[in-house]
């Protein structure tokens, strides 16, 4: 029985950015918000969500080592990727207005929070960023994205085998899948045949879109949101595929989810799934972007088995129930579900 359980404001505002579970905690890594300055050279932010105890903390910046020396971080951007493997985040890819994309791979240890750049060798992807990654295994597996100097989109397939630190283009079988950027790849299973299959028709699928989010669960794919420039639509819907019999279900969760949006991030901890940020439509004149978007600090997760005392937790608060009577625990675990985090900057409207 999936739920929306928690909802919470004031968290990073950042629209596509890259996180990963590590644990019980989300890291999130740069990211895009309107009004901020992406001119200026600056480091990636890094965030952490405890989805334990629903608070979010910001780390400091990264101080030189040596006086008067740049320290080794990558600069703040967007629409890169990254993946964990053991405690490393491997992050890749992405641009900011000032630099362009990157194509330098970065490593930040979740132990001690450092960040370091891996000698790599082989055939490196070009820059670019809209790119997807998934792992298996030790390897990490680059598709797609707007490759910067060659001023297009990309269908290929990078991968990188980080126990030689060696990237590799790979020479699929099939007929491989149109260019493209602002998508999702999930990787379902242990085992890949570096082959493009042709799917079979499906008699309900869920309408095209970009900017979504995307998770594996229980060896099934789901998607989330994102956006169609044709319909010129934002979606806040829930699909779930199976791999077996290539069927689409339309998946309606109990409680209240996220408003309609892009470009958001969502990860996987336990049987839950946290999703934060993105943008959405303007709800009134002058409080949005050039674009009439306005961009997210909000979290929401999804329960897929949601206990017994989570579901007594929700009718405490929905029914606004006395709470005096329950133990200390009870109500600080009640307390974090509903007091907001104050690390995001306020959306000042353009009336003043």
């Amino acid at each position: 029985m999936l739920r929306w359980t928690v909802h919470l404001e004031g968290g990073p505002r950042r629209v596509n950015h890259a996180a990963v579970a590590v644990g019980h905690r989300v890291y999130s890594f740069g990211g895009y918000c309107s009004g901020e300055d992406y001119e200026t050279l600056r480091q990636i932010d890094v965030h952490i969500f405890n989805a334990v105890s629903l608070r979010w903390t910001k780390l400091p910046p990264v101080r030189p080592a040596i006086r008067g020396q740049a320290p080794v971080v990558p600069y703040m951007r967007y629409g890169h990727s990254t993946v964990l493997i053991d405690d490393t985040v491997f992050l890749w890819g992405g641009r900011n207005d000032t630099e362009g994309a990157c194509n330098v791979l970065y490593a930040f240890d979740v132990n001690t929070h450092k960040w370091s750049t891996p000698r790599v060798s082989g055939t490196v992807p070009g820059a670019r960023d809209g790119h997807s990654a998934c792992v298996l295994g030790k390897i990490m597996y680059i598709f797609g994205g707007y490759e910067q100097l060659a001023d297009c989109f990309s269908n290929d397939i990078h991968k990188l085998d980080t126990s030689t630190m060696t990237w590799t283009l790979v020479c699929t079988k099939g007929n491989p899948a149109r260019w493209r950027d602002f998508h999702s790849a999930t990787m379902l299973g242990n085992h890949i045949t570096e082959a493009w299959l042709d799917c079979p028709p499906t008699p309900v699928l869920p309408e095209g879109r970009r900017s979504h989010s995307a998770f594996g669960y229980n060896g099934e794919l789901y998607i989330f949101g994102g956006y169609n420039a044709r319909l010129n639509r934002h979606f806040h819907d829930l699909w779930k595929f199976n791999p077996v019999s290539f069927t689409w279900k339309k998946i309606e969760p109990k409680g209240k989810g996220p408003c309609p949006r892009r470009r958001q991030c969502c990860c996987i901890v336990g049987d839950k799934i946290v999703l934060f940020g993105g943008t959405s439509p303007s709800p009134e004149e002058g409080l949005g972007d050039e674009f009439d978007l306005i961009d997210h600090s909000d979290l929401h997760i999804l329960d897929f088995s949601p206990s017994l005392k989570t579901l007594c937790k929700l009718a405490v608060i929905q029914y606004n129930l006395d709470q005096s009577c329950l133990p200390h625990d009870i109500r600080w675990e009640l307390n974090a579900m509903t007091t907001n985090s104050n690390i995001s900057r306020p959306i000042v409207s353009s009336h003043g």
